[in-house]
Parts: structure tokens; sequence; C-alpha cells
């Protein structure tokens, strides 16, 4: 058939006479219809639809979905965030992205709408009839007031991404489609041709069916607003976001162990068992004794499998060189650095300073360091983190014998430069195994619990230790202390 017998046909003159101008506008009418293809479906008519005063949020870095939602739930009334969407999905933060579509339409179902049935499939060889039955589902909602967020291409071109978007409207007046774009600062109501929409929509991961993703945000009895934990699941997401992007190489895993975030270049399964075996074992058994409080901050643990990485990580991460073999923390860039080939020792010390910080910011220096170094050789004892004999002690036995230990009121008072720079080599150890002596005396709970209390009036814990002791004479607990001391052995 002559495929211009049928345009003869459509354009012959009618029976009756037609309007020049009438006669026009079929002529452009039938000409974009032909123009448009498959996706022009010219026979329905649809009204106005609009749902007003939805506010425009702008969305954290891959949380599109995440933000329209919270669009429709401030319409609503409701304080629930982005991020209290995320926290709903049940995803694994250390993916470090945002919810793909069944993961936020779980989200949006355990906070109370009712979505639907999310996917649709259009037979990709005619796929207008399916589209526009699939608009039409769409538009009717917005006449009753219920918007939906849709999964569609962010723009034409080979290099447009899948991305969320909130439809709050329709303008008849130009078949246009209305949108909150959450990706951009002021991206409420904008506008898109509807056909141009049409064409956007399917997410064409099959060659004969292509696949329609709508979230209808239809409100059944929405949760009430509850207040955020210090810490929550989307801000660890966020920030493993932003750890990938400054990773020094390949081969690196991550894992969100809160407060911490564990990244190694072990292999993936060492990486994860030092995480669960070290880092969550020590933070468990220190709350259990000693902590309320979490660090208020995301902090890394930066696990670096030999020295030459260690070092050389070290430096293209933080421009720094290592001060220690083992690891050390670096405050200004909120990372626990470790050779962690040196063993997990030094791992579990370094955990003990953020939580003494949160917990008890007025720690002196040498409670501070002998509790970390308590700890850097641990175990446990009766379900409760016990310190062992480590290699510290060798050098404190030697410097009793040549009595140069500095009686426990000058250890205790030294601070800063006094207590690090200006250590006779024993201030460290002294320190250790004045905590070590207190928890095999099973007193070390109870000193901590009234140093705390008492520090505004004695800060350096001198007069909580002698009330701990029931000892007021110091020196006299010195000798006791040096004999106790000297029994002790290690290995």
């Amino acid at each position: 058939m002559d495929p211009m017998k049928p345009m003869r046909r459509w354009f012959s003159p009618p029976q009756s006479p037609m309007p020049k101008a009438q006669s026009l506008t079929r002529c452009l009418a039938i000409i974009l219809s032909l123009a448009a293809g498959p996706w022009l479906h010219a026979a329905a008519v649809y009204k106005d639809a609009l749902i007003e005063q939805v506010p425009h949020v702008e969305q954290k870095p891959d949380f599109c979905g995440e933000a329209c939602a919270e669009m429709f739930l401030r319409k609503l009334g409701s304080k629930l965030t982005q991020d209290d969407v995320f926290d709903r999905a049940g995803l694994d933060p250390a993916h470090g992205r945002g919810c793909y579509t069944r993961e936020l339409d779980r989200a949006l179902q355990a906070i109370g709408f009712a979505t639907g049935s999310v996917f649709y499939q259009v037979d990709a060889a005619k796929p207008a009839d399916g589209l526009e039955r699939l608009w039409k589902g769409l538009h009717a909602d917005l006449a009753a007031g219920v918007p939906s967020i849709v999964c569609m291409h962010s723009g034409g071109g080979p290099a447009a991404t899948e991305h969320f978007r909130l439809i709050p409207g329709y303008s008849a007046a130009k078949d246009e489609i209305i949108y909150h774009e959450p990706a951009e600062a002021g991206g409420q109501y904008r506008r898109m041709p509807r056909q141009q929409f049409i064409r956007l929509w399917p997410l064409k991961y099959d060659a004969k069916t292509w696949t329609v993703v709508r979230l209808r945000m239809e409100p059944r009895k929405i949760v009430k607003d509850e207040p955020a934990a210090s810490l929550t699941t989307a801000d660890f997401a966020q920030h493993v976001m932003s750890l990938r992007a400054k990773l020094p190489g390949a081969g690196f895993t991550i894992v969100v162990q809160p407060p911490f975030v564990v990244i190694g270049d072990e292999p993936p399964q060492t990486v994860r068992m030092r995480a669960e075996r070290t880092v969550k074992w020590a933070v468990d058994k220190l709350k259990q004794d000693y902590f309320a409080k979490d660090p208020a901050e995301i902090l890394d643990v930066w696990l670096f499998r030999d020295k030459a990485s260690y070092e050389r990580n070290a430096k293209a991460l933080f421009n720094e060189a290592p001060h220690t073999p083992f690891g050390y923390y670096s405050a200004e860039n909120k990372a626990l650095v470790m050779n962690i080939e040196t063993g997990g020792g030094t791992l579990v010390h370094e955990i003990v300073h953020p939580y003494m910080r949160a917990n008890f910011p007025a720690c002196p220096d040498w409670f501070n360091e002998g509790m970390g170094s308590l700890y850097e050789q641990a175990s446990e004892r009766a379900g409760h983190i016990v310190g062992l004999t480590n290699w510290r002690l060798a050098g404190l036995q030697k410097a009793i014998k040549a009595g140069i230990v500095p009686e426990f009121p000058e250890m205790m008072g030294a601070t800063g430069l006094h207590f690090y720079g200006d250590d006779p080599g024993t201030n460290y150890a002294q320190a250790r195994y004045l905590c070590y002596y207190l928890q095999e005396k099973g007193l070390l709970i109870d000193f901590y619990k009234q140093f705390v209390k008492n520090e505004p009036q004695d800060h350096h814990g001198v007069a909580t230790l002698k009330k701990i002791l029931k000892k007021d004479d110091l020196v006299k607990f010195k000798k006791e202390w040096e004999k106790f001391v000297m029994g002790l052995r290690f290995p």
C-alpha cells in the first residue's frame, strides 16, 4: 500500500465547508501526531489537576526518592525528613547510596503510604497504549489529590541516569506534566511536555518488555514524628558516599560499625571480621561498664594491611607521616589510623579515647592514657572486658628497681607536655598498671564513676583514689603497689 494514500484521503476536502483556520489547525495536529511516532496518543484529553502548596526539598547526594517523600510529608504536616525515610528502608549504609525502588517502597509503606503495584510492564513493540493507560492512572490519582513518585530517566541522551521525581500536577493548556525536581534548589512546580515525560518514563531493562515505576503517595496512617538518633543510618550512608570519593585506590572494603566506619585494604572478609570482633566487641564491652554515650560524630577507622600501606596511605589521605609504627588518632581528620599488621591492641587503645572524650571530657591525661593502655592488651572475664599484662610491664619493673617511678600525685598531676614530653619512661606504664591494680581489686569501675562525679573538685583524681582505696597515705600505697607490679609476669 502506498503510505501516502491515507494522508491524501485525510486531507481531501470535507463534504461540508470548513473554516480556513479550523482546517489549518486540524492539519497541524495530524502532522504533529505523525511526527511524534508511537509515543503520541492524541485521542485522550485530560483536565487540569494540581496539588497546591507542596513544599520543595533539595535532596542530599543520591537521596532523590527520599527527598520526594519528604516534600509530600511536609504537605501533610509531618516533620519526617529524607533521612528518616532512608532510615526506614532497612538499607545497609555501607552500600553508600540512596534507596532503590524496592527499598523506597518499603520505607514509604513503613511510614504509612499505600504505594500500589509500583512496577508495571509495557510491551516494547507497541508501548503507546500501555504508557497511556499508566498515565491515566497517575492523572486520576492527581485529580483525587494523590501525587506519585516516579523513577524515570533524568533527561535525554546516553548519559541520562535514573532519577526519582515527585509529580504533583498536570496542566491541560499545554499538555504539560508538573513536577518537583529534588536535584536542584528552587525545583518546585516545574513543567515538562507530557510526551517528553512519556518518553523518559519507561526503563528499558529488556528489549521486549519495558518497566515503568510509580509509587502512589496515598496517605493512610502516617507514623508520628520521632526524635532522630544522634547518628542515623542516613548519616552513615552519606558519610560512606563521601569516603568512596577519597579512597586512595582500589581494593578497600567499607564496613559501618557505629559510631565508626571501618575502612581496610585487607581481604573483605578480614576487614569485616576486624570490624565485628575487635571494633564492635570493644565498643560493646566498654559501654557495658563505663560509657553511656557514643561520640557525637562519625569516626573513621583506617586499617592498613602492613607498614608500607600504612605509611603510604597516611601520607596520601592526610598529608602526614605516622609518628608511631602502630597507629594513632587524628583529631583533625576524625580518624583512627592503624598499621593493623602490628595487631589490634592499638586499635582498642584508640577506641577508648573518643568514648572518654564523649563521656568524661575533663578526664586528665593520666587516666585517659591509663585506660587506653590498659585495654591495648585485653580479653574477657565473666562477660566483662579486662586488661591483661603487656609489653609495658618490663620497663615499669626496671624503673621500680631503679627507684625512678614518680609518686602518684606527681604522675596524676602531669598534663600535656609534662605528661607526654617529660615522661621519664614510666608515665604510660604507671598509669596503666594503676588502672590494672584497681581492676584486679574490683575497684576500677567504681573509681571511674566516682571520678567522673568528683572531677570538678578533684580534677586529677587523687582524693577519689584515696577514697576508693581507703588509704590516706599514697606514699605507703605506692610501696604496696610496686610489690604487686613486681609480682606480675608477661607473657
